[in-house]
């Protein structure tokens, strides 16, 4: 007795789903510039490594005498596989096969695939093309009726946030559903040029008026922009290998601690330049990366939405070998004043370090917030006051180097709410409730205006309180810890990193993860 005519069975349904939504359907994906579901699963994961879970589910044909005579898989492929040797989760949709709408394939499926990493406490993938369990009106037919929209598993979806690493690619036109679960992520990712994201699609908003095609309405220079994605790429290949580096730096889940990874970076490598990359003059400006570049392992610095809010740079970095999140003023942006973007974008990375255990570094350069009419208009305070909290509710151990200016109310994100809490000052460093400049027209207005050279009393009054800011005086009073050589600072934040690893716990953050 042998049950192999079975197993002959499941193997031949494996072959037709191998086949996806058809041989013209495959060529037209391909001709548009993507990969099919199949080839970006193998082009993601290790080789080898994918284990499929439900090869043969879908929708069977048979004839009068119960023969299988056709068959249409899932469009759904999921399964466990190993990133750099690490377990994951992966989840792509097929776009062949009813443009990877959900109610065009097995629910079950997609609830299953969306659930099983959170389970099992590993990272999950998404390989996100169509709508991506959203609807298409054309199954209403098929059904004969229609249906309150409704995820049963959303509330799963959205724990999951607060307990693994998610990583979302959106590898095609994605919208409704498949729109959320790009942004419903730790890292979301567009390919330029072939990737385009949207709440509905133009056909959808043409009933609007608004006649668009899917680059203008969607496009990765849309979304880069406002935060909606984190970076843009300009291949399928070029996105898996930021999913695998993103990755990288973090736990499999909440209940493990991120590793330490092998390092040949001195810890007290020193960086000469650094004496003098900030000008005198406080109005002039300085690239805030190459500091970056010079005192994380060399390397290892994994910037994360360049292109928003970019008056405040983030990311992921190393020291000595110690995984850590990075917060780092940019002066070429509205000279480092936190804008509401700047606000959002700092409250993203704050929230991923602290579901994650990750120590942050903040490299301090706030001269305040962003201050005007539009930025009144942006609601800045409102994003301030959000960004503030979330700096606050932070307690993974934190290290500040206050590199230049902390003004304002701004200024209070220079530090959590963490009693691991180290800080350390340049010579460069200012600070104060607002810059003097600014502080001299409110304080000293009657002064000035008495004055028989306005102009030049108001320098005489500047010149003194400056010699009053000087970082050395606060140093005096112990307002700040302690004054460092700027080519030291390494040495500084790998002791940091040493002094944090033992600190960091396993679980659940107290606050779910903010999308």
């Amino acid at each position: 007795m042998s049950w192999q005519s079975e197993l002959d069975e499941q193997e031949r349904r494996r072959q037709l789903a191998a086949e996806l939504g058809g041989a013209d359907k495959v060529a037209r994906h391909k001709a548009a510039g993507k990969l099919t579901v199949r080839e970006r699963v193998a082009g993601l994961v290790d080789a080898g490594s994918f284990e499929e879970i439900g090869s043969t589910a879908g929708f069977p044909e048979y004839d009068s005498e119960g023969r299988l005579v056709a068959f249409t898989p899932a469009n759904v492929v999921c399964g466990r596989a190993r990133l750099d040797g690490r377990d994951v989760f992966v989840t792509g949709d097929d776009f062949t096969v009813r443009g990877g709408a959900n109610d065009g394939g097995l629910r079950e499926k997609f609830a299953f695939a969306e659930t099983w990493a959170r389970r099992w406490r590993i990272p999950l993938v998404r390989l996100v093309d169509g709508t991506g369990g959203g609807g298409s009106v054309k199954h209403l037919e098929t059904l004969g009726r229609t249906y309150l929209p409704d995820v049963p598993q959303m509330t799963e979806i959205l724990d999951a946030l607060s307990e693994i690493p998610i990583v979302s690619l959106g590898l095609g036109s994605v919208a409704g559903m498949g729109a959320a679960r790009v942004c419903g992520s730790h890292y979301a990712l567009m390919v330029r040029g072939t990737s385009q994201l949207f709440a509905a699609g133009p056909p959808v908003v043409a009933r609007t008026g608004q006649v668009l095609d899917k680059e203008e309405l969607g496009g990765t220079h849309v979304h880069v922009k406002n935060g909606t994605i984190d970076d843009e790429v300009q291949s399928e290949a070029e996105a898996f290998a930021r999913a695998r580096r993103f990755l990288s730096y973090l736990p499999a889940s909440v209940y493990e601690l991120p590793q330490r990874t092998p390092c040949d970076d001195p810890a007290e490598r020193t960086a000469e330049q650094l004496i003098s990359v900030i000008p005198r003059n406080a109005r002039a400006v300085y690239k805030m990366r190459p500091i970056i570049e010079a005192v994380f392992d060399a390397g290892s610095w994994f910037e994360i939405g360049k292109a928003w809010g970019r008056s405040l740079i983030t990311g992921l970095a190393r020291l000595d070998g110690w995984p850590v999140a990075v917060l780092a003023g940019d002066p070429y942006h509205y000279g480092g004043a936190w804008t509401a973007d700047a606000c959002r974008k700092a409250i993203r990375m704050i929230d991923l370090a602290q579901t994650f255990h990750l120590p942050v570094v903040h490299l301090v350069d706030i001269p305040g917030f962003l201050i005007g009419k539009d930025a009144e208009a942006s609601g800045v305070m409102r994003y301030g006051t959000q960004a503030l909290a979330a700096v606050r509710q932070s307690t993974v151990p934190w290290c500040a180097v206050m590199v230049r200016k902390a003004f304002g109310m701004a200024g209070l994100a220079q530090r959590n709410g963490s009693p691991a809490f180290l800080r350390y000052a340049w010579p460069s460093a200012q600070w104060g409730s607002l810059p003097i400049a600014g502080g001299v027209e409110a304080a000293y207005r009657a002064v000035i205006e008495a004055a028989p050279d306005p102009a030049a009393k108001r320098a005489e009054i500047e010149a003194r309180l400056e010699a009053l800011q000087s970082p050395l005086r606060t140093a005096e009073a112990f307002g700040v810890e302690e004054i460092i050589d700027p080519r030291r600072t390494r040495s500084y934040l790998c002791r940091f990193a040493a002094l944090a690893a033992p600190l960091r716990t396993t679980g659940r953050p107290s606050f779910g993860y903010r999308p």
